[in-house]
C-alpha cells in the first residue's frame, strides 16, 4: 500500500480509470462481435449493429481507451465486411 497521501490518491485514481476503461473496452468488443456475427448470418439488423459498433469504437478512441489507428483499422474492417455482403 502507498506510504504517502499523494501515492494513495494516485492509486485510487488508477483503480477508477482502470474500471472505466475496462467497461468501455468490453462494451466496444461486444458491439464489434455482435456486428460481425450479424454480418456472417446475414441478419436484417446488421446495418444498425455495424453503425452502433462503429460509434462505440470511435467513442473508445476519443476517450483514449484504444488508439486512433486501432479504431480506424477496426472500422475499416467492419465496413469492408458490411459492403461485401
Amino acid at each position: 500500500m502507498a506510504n504517502h497521501p499523494s501515492a494513495a490518491k494516485r492509486h485510487r485514481q488508477n483503480d477508477k480509470r482502470n474500471a472505466r476503461n475496462t467497461a468501455i473496452r468490453s462494451r466496444t468488443r461486444r458491439a464489434v462481435r455482435a456486428a460481425r456475427e450479424a454480418l456472417e448470418k446475414g441478419a436484417e439488423d446488421s446495418a444498425t449493429l455495424v453503425k452502433e459498433a462503429i460509434a462505440r469504437v470511435y467513442r473508445a478512441a476519443s476517450k483514449g481507451v484504444i488508439k486512433g489507428n486501432t479504431a480506424s483499422r477496426q472500422v475499416s474492417r467492419l465496413m469492408k465486411a458490411a459492403t461485401a455482403k
